[in-house]
């Protein structure tokens, strides 16, 4: 189970510490979704995920002044009861005196936000989503090409660190090369993006690591982006009938649990393996807003023998 530090929260959101003196360091958050407990303090706690961020905003805060003092002090005990990872504000709002008192007394962070609710809450989800999602490492190259993004991948020394600087040159984007991290940050969604310590390089094999950043400027390079196809490298075997000529069936790969059209490519001298790419990652763009030029060929073909047989 992945989790994200406390600290790298409220770093990333900007929280204001209502209570600096609880030492955050080393409180991480495992769940991706986060509560509004609103229902909590009334007293229903059934199926309460004390576990998840708390927000506090204008609906519970309305609530709670609603109560008289002794109510407000109860529902704001028993809410602290359940050692929730932190409760954070928005809007700026008055933070209660009983939650000063019982936020120390259980060691429990506050933090206050001007952000308001819903903005916080959609941010934190997709933010905890990216941090917490299910990942795995590929070997392979990722590019972005004309908004599309495409992992090259094939055996060691085929050639895929070679294609992805040719594209580089023809102004695509480098995002990862040799490892992909892949995060599954939504049913139907995969992003890749490149560890930390070999981000923006490229090894060349006779010539060694290069920067791509430092060479060809902040342009040709990107740190995340979402898998959007698969092309597969592979030596060519002289035999014709082992690679779709047409293009009208379509091979999937999974990763993670979620479907990524996989093309592959024969390699053998004088091919132009990066034009091949930015030709099927227009193919696939094109596909995706409804056209296949491989099925009006095929309709073609088909109204073409009927009319020869009338």
């Amino acid at each position: 189970m992945y989790s994200a530090k406390l600290t790298k929260i409220v770093e990333e959101f900007q929280l204001e510490a209502i209570l600096p003196e609880i030492d955050i360091t080393g409180r991480v958050i495992t769940r991706k979704e986060i509560n509004r407990p609103a229902l909590q303090l009334t007293g229903f706690y059934h199926r309460f995920d004390n576990d998840r961020l708390q927000i506090i905003g204008r609906v519970e805060h309305g609530y709670l002044q609603t109560l008289n003092a002794q109510a407000r002090d109860e529902a704001i005990c028993q809410l602290f009861e359940y050692h929730i990872p932190c409760l954070i504000i928005c809007k700026n709002l008055e933070v209660f005196p009983e939650m000063l008192y019982y936020g120390r007394k259980y060691g429990i962070p506050i933090f206050r936000t001007n952000k308001t609710t819903t903005d916080l809450a959609a941010e934190l989800i997709m933010w905890l989503r990216g941090e917490l999602a299910d990942r795995v490492m590929m070997h392979g190259v990722l590019v972005d090409i004309y908004g599309e993004g495409v992992l090259i991948t094939g055996a060691s020394g085929i050639g895929k660190s070679e294609t992805a600087l040719e594209l580089i040159k023809r102004g695509h984007r480098l995002i990862a090369d040799d490892a992909v991290e892949i995060k599954k940050i939504a049913d139907q969604t995969l992003v890749g993006t490149c560890p930390e310590l070999i981000r923006y390089l490229i090894e060349l094999r006779g010539i060694g690591v290069i920067n791509v950043k430092e060479l060809f400027g902040i342009g040709a390079v990107k740190q995340l982006k979402s898998i959007d196809l698969v092309i597969k490298l592979e030596i060519w075997d002289g035999n014709q009938c082992s690679y779709d000529r047409l293009g009208l069936s379509e091979v999937y790969i999974e990763i993670l649990g979620n479907k990524v059209l996989c093309n592959t490519i024969p390699i053998r001298p004088g091919r132009n393996v990066a034009v091949i790419c930015e030709s099927a990652a227009i193919s696939n763009r094109q596909k995706k807003m409804g056209t296949s030029s491989a099925v009006e060929f095929e309709n073609k073909i088909l109204q073409n023998n009927r009319t020869e047989a009338e």
